[in-house]
C-alpha cells in the first residue's frame, strides 16, 4: 500500500534517519510480492516484507545503513540462506533516507496526492539518485529510462527490473470499493478493508454517522446515496447494507444496470433476494444482470451473525471476486474479450 510514501516523508521531515526496504524481485515462492515495502528506523519498523527470518535479517542490515549511503540491492536465497520453507529467491533494495526529504520523495508524494500515476525510477548503481516519472514530468532522466517508465505507466505491472534500474509503479490501487451503509456491519467492513491496498467510498444518508476514517476512506453523507453509484469507475466492488430495504433496492438496481461491477453484494437473506429479483424484473433488468447480485453475502462456512464475522466473510468474498476479475484483465486483450463473452 502506498501509505509508505506519507510515513517516509513524515520521518524525513522530522530528521529521523530511515531505510526503505523494498522487495525488488522474486523467483519462486516468497513471503511477499515485488513492491512490498518496510521502513526501518532506529526505534521501529513500519510495514512488512513478509516476516520470519528474511524480515529479521533485512531489518538488521537496514539498521547498519541508517548513517546513509547509496541504494544497495541484495539477493536472499530463502531456503539455503534463510532456512525458510518458501524456498524461493528474493532481491531486496535498501535505500537510506537520512538527510531530510529528498526530491524524489517530495515528487512522489505530490503525484500520489493528485492521484496521478507515477513510476519511481531507482538506479541500482552507486552515486545516482532516484527520480519520478509521470505522464507529464520526468526530471533529468535519460530518454531511454523515461520511455521505459512511461511504458510501465500504461501496463498492469507494478515492479520491473531493466538495464540497471528498478521501476516501481506507485499509482493508486485498482481496487475501488463502495460501501453503502454506516451501520455495525458497514463499519466493520470498512475497518477490515481499509487495511488492504484499496480506495473506499463509504456512503450513507444519515447525519453524523461516520467515525474517524483512515486516509484511503472517503466518507460521503448525501440525501441520495444511489446517485453515488455513477461516481465509481468500471470494475468496482460494491457492498450494499443500508438501513432501508427501499434504498438497498435502488442502489442495487443502479449497480446491476451498469453491468460492469466486479462484485455486487447485498446483505440479507435468500427471501430478501427473491423479493428483490421480482422487483428487478419489473424494472426491466434481465436475468444475466440479476444473476450478478450476491445475496446472501460472505464466503461459505462462516455462519456467525456477529457484525465482525459477517464483515470478514463479505470482505473475503469481495477480494476473491476482485482477484478473479484482475486475472481476466491480465490476459491479452483478444483472449480477455473471448472470456468476457462467456
Amino acid at each position: 500500500m502506498n501509505r509508505w510514501i506519507g510515513e517516509l516523508a513524515t520521518l524525513a521531515t522530522a530528521g529521523t534517519p530511515a531505510v526503505l526496504v523494498t522487495v525488488a524481485g522474486v523467483r519462486g515462492s516468497a513471503p511477499r510480492e515485488p513492491g512490498a515495502r518496510m521502513i526501518v528506523t532506529a526505534d521501529e519498523t513500519i510495514g512488512t516484507i513478509g516476516g520470519g527470518r528474511l524480515e529479521f535479517e533485512c531489518t538488521r542490515i537496514a539498521c547498519t545503513r541508517l548513517g546513509g549511503g547509496d541504494a544497495e540491492l541484495r539477493r536472499f536465497p530463502l531456503g539455503t540462506a534463510m532456512g525458510q520453507c518458501c524456498g524461493g529467491v528474493v532481491e531486496m533494495l535498501f535505500e537510506p533516507v537520512v538527510t531530510g526529504e529528498p526530491d524524489w520523495l517530495s515528487d512522489l508524494g505530490a503525484a500520489y496526492r493528485a492521484r496521478e500515476p507515477a513510476v519511481l525510477c531507482t538506479p541500482l548503481g552507486p552515486s545516482a539518485q532516484p527520480a519520478v516519472v509521470t505522464a507529464t514530468a520526468s526530471g533529468s532522466l535519460p530518454d531511454d529510462v523515461v520511455a521505459e517508465a512511461r511504458q510501465l505507466l500504461g501496463s498492469g505491472t507494478r515492479v520491473l527490473r531493466s538495464a540497471g534500474w528498478l521501476f516501481q509503479h506507485t499509482g493508486a490501487s485498482e481496487l475501488n470499493v463502495a460501501v453503502f451503509g454506516a451501520g455495525h456491519v458497514g463499519a466493520e467492513v470498512v475497518r477490515i478493508l481499509a487495511a488492504v491496498d484499496c480506495r473506499i467510498r463509504w456512503i450513507d444518508s444519515r447525519r453524523n454517522v461516520f467515525p474517524a476514517a483512515p486516509a484511503n476512506v472517503r466518507c460521503i453523507e448525501t440525501p441520495d446515496p444511489a446517485a453515488e453509484v455513477a461516481a465509481l469507475p468500471a470494475g468496482s466492488c460494491y457492498l450494499v447494507m443500508t438501513h432501508s430495504h427501499a434504498l438497498d433496492l435502488d442502489v442495487c438496481t443502479r449497480i446491476l444496470g451498469r453491468g460492469d461491477a466486479a462484485y455486487c453484494g447485498l446483505i440479507g437473506s435468500k427471501t430478501k433476494r427473491r423479493r428483490f429479483e421480482t422487483r428487478f424484473r419489473a424494472q426491466g433488468l434481465d436475468s444475466a444482470a440479476i444473476a450478478k447480485l450476491i445475496c446472501p453475502i460472505g464466503i461459505d462456512g462462516i455462519d456467525s451473525k456477529e457484525p465482525a464475522a459477517i464483515a470478514i466473510a463479505a470482505a473475503a468474498e469481495l477480494l476473491q471476486a476482485f482477484g478473479r476479475r484482475q486475472a481476466v484483465w491480465d490476459l491479452p486483450a483478444n483472449v480477455r474479450a473471448l472470456h468476457e463473452t462467456r
